[in-house]
């Protein structure tokens, strides 16, 4: 049976752990990454059916430039962009990206935003 891998790019550890444990724990193969630079090695190294990344992110590339890098690289891989602090308008976001203003409350069913 495949098991699909969901790529998690988040800097605060902790926030991280959670994401990856409750995508765990659904049967989702869960890859971490603690920065964009990490997460593009990734996607470089290993197939991945999605991505959850936070906006703010270190290293001077934010999750929203990772979010258009893998709009034009891997264009079958869905995005979602989990923020709390960021309000980001539909025209900022990759036409397949979905936003989640909360990390705790994403859904990888295909919508375009989510609450």
């Amino acid at each position: 049976m495949y098991q699909r891998t969901v790529l998690i790019v988040e800097d605060e550890f902790l926030i991280r752990m959670l994401l990856a444990d409750t995508l765990a724990d659904e049967g989702y193969d869960v890859v971490e990454a603690g920065n964009v630079l990490e997460a593009v090695a990734v996607l470089g190294q290993r197939k991945v059916d999605a991505v959850v990344t936070d906006v703010d992110m270190p290293g001077g590339l934010s999750g929203l430039d990772l979010a258009w890098m893998i709009s034009s690289t891997h264009m079958d891989v869905p995005v979602i962009i989990a923020s709390g602090g960021h309000r980001l308008s539909a025209d900022e976001l990759p036409n397949d990206a979905i936003l989640s203003q909360s990390p705790t409350g994403l859904t990888l069913s295909p919508q375009k935003s989510a609450s």
